[in-house]
């Protein structure tokens, strides 16, 4: 009996220590994902390696080009030993880094290989192999072709122009940059197919031309750029004064802050005040974008912009307003819009042809209707005392909208008019102006833009 169990211990030891010694762990699932199909400037790429059993050990990112071999990132977990059989040791590593021409020195066209290795658990007397995964992507350092095809762009800061051109095969995005702000391109109306062409301004605050130029990218992040405006018109900023009351404030700050539950009382009037001015106001903008992409790829206008009749210019387009309370600066903001007063409850006529694609509260703007007229255009008509249209109406020019009114930051009746042009209000005047019109975007875009045309 005595040997028996000393047999079955004997085995039982040699057992566990075979098992404890060529105990590996399972291989480890490794994840290879880059932002792109291609490797380009600057593509983001990130590995994720798994193997929750006994843990994830180092793992090494490596790029591989012919013979060259360049190491791009590197992590060191920790692995449960093999005979600590209670303990799994890291389950994940993730590691995040850029690839391209300018991070890889001496990369090359052609193709590149990412390769991660993962270092797979081992037993006491025994290392597995590494795990091993490779992905292999075209290498695209050459931006696609671009060529500016209209001529005599003539811009004012402020205001708004058109620009044509044509791209090559390659181009995924392309537009105008002007500064922060980018206008997207798109296929021109009975063009070719690399023909495109965008709507674009110069921004109010932007002084600066240069800032200005037409760009083409492709998947893996290679832009092209070309500048295109021959004549700039500097127009700065005129500046305007704006007296705070109590009545005033408390008139509007009650009117907002029941239509908004999302603002908190500050406890204080010019505090709440402040609150619907600057932070008010920045959510509004961000709304006005998002409004933009809602626009219709289409020109759905044929006639100049219509302006509301037998008004007067109470405020115009880009004034820059300092904010007073008893005499001290307290705030200050830009006003982007022509303020048009008239008759109490007026009328409010649309500017164009378009579809309603807002109608409602918002905020420092009161009860607003936004209407899209096609390809990144839009005009907003602000403080209006009644709505007549909903979302997803038709609209056509001189079809009455609204009624003037004081709602939102207004301090009498009136209408506040914006034209935006994808997201950024524009000078509304140029847009009343047939000549402008004719001159700017009709030569440029031809056939493209129905303007002056009859209604089939």
């Amino acid at each position: 009996m005595r040997k028996l169990i000393a047999l079955v211990l004997v085995v039982a030891v040699l057992g566990s220590v075979a098992f404890l010694g060529f105990r590996v762990g399972p291989p480890p699932e490794i994840s290879i994902a880059p932002a792109a199909e291609m490797i380009g400037r600057r593509t983001p790429v990130t590995v994720t390696v798994s193997e929750p059993e006994r843990g994830v050990g180092k793992v090494t990112v490596e790029l591989v080009q012919g013979d060259a071999v360049q190491t791009l990132a590197q992590a060191d977990g920790d692995q449960s030993p093999a005979w600590a059989i209670w303990r799994s040791g890291t389950p994940n590593s993730e590691l995040r880094f850029d690839v391209g021409k300018e991070t890889i020195k001496n990369l090359e066209p052609g193709t590149a290989t990412i390769r991660v290795s993962a270092d797979r658990a081992g037993g006491m007397f025994w290392s597995a192999a590494p795990e091993v995964k490779q992905v292999e992507l075209p290498v695209r350092l050459v931006p696609p072709t671009l060529q500016v095809m209209s001529t005599f762009t003539y811009v004012a800061q402020g205001g708004s122009e058109a620009v044509v051109y044509r791209v090559g095969e390659s181009a995924r995005r392309d537009g105008v940059r002007a500064g922060d702000r980018f206008f997207p391109g798109y296929p021109l109306p009975g063009g070719g197919p690399q023909d495109r062409f965008a709507l674009f301004a110069v921004p109010y605050d932007l002084n600066d031309a240069g800032a200005v130029m037409v760009v083409a990218s492709d998947a893996a992040g290679n832009e092209a750029q070309a500048r295109f405006i021959d004549k700039f018109f500097p127009r700065p900023l005129r500046t305007d004064t704006i007296r705070l009351d109590d009545g005033f404030m408390q008139k509007v700050t009650t009117e907002i802050m029941t239509q908004t539950p999302s603002l908190a009382d500050k406890g204080n009037l010019l505090d709440n005040y402040l609150q619907i001015n600057r932070d008010l106001r920045m959510q509004n903008m961000a709304f006005r974008q998002e409004i933009a992409a809602r626009t219709q790829p289409a020109f759905l206008w044929r006639e100049p912009f219509l302006a509301m009749v037998n008004t007067a210019i109470k405020a115009s387009f880009a004034d820059r307003r300092s904010y007073l309370y008893n005499e001290q600066a307290v705030d200050q903001q830009d006003h982007l819009g022509l303020d048009m007063a008239s008759t109490r409850a007026d009328k409010v006529p649309a500017a164009n042809d378009g579809v309603v694609v807002y109608a409602g509260y918002l905020g420092i703007y009161g009860n607003c209707v936004i209407l899209d007229h096609g390809y990144g255009v839009q005009t907003l008509y602000g403080h209006l005392s009644a709505i007549d249209v909903k979302e997803g109406d038709k609209v056509t020019r001189g079809q009455p909208i609204a009624r003037s009114g004081a709602s939102g930051l207004a301090g009498g009746d009136h209408l506040h008019f914006e034209v935006v042009l994808h997201g950024l209000p524009v000078t509304p005047i140029e847009w009343f102006d047939s000549k402008w019109i004719n001159d700017r975007l009709k030569l440029k875009l031809g056939g493209a833009l129905p303007f002056g045309e009859k209604a089939q």
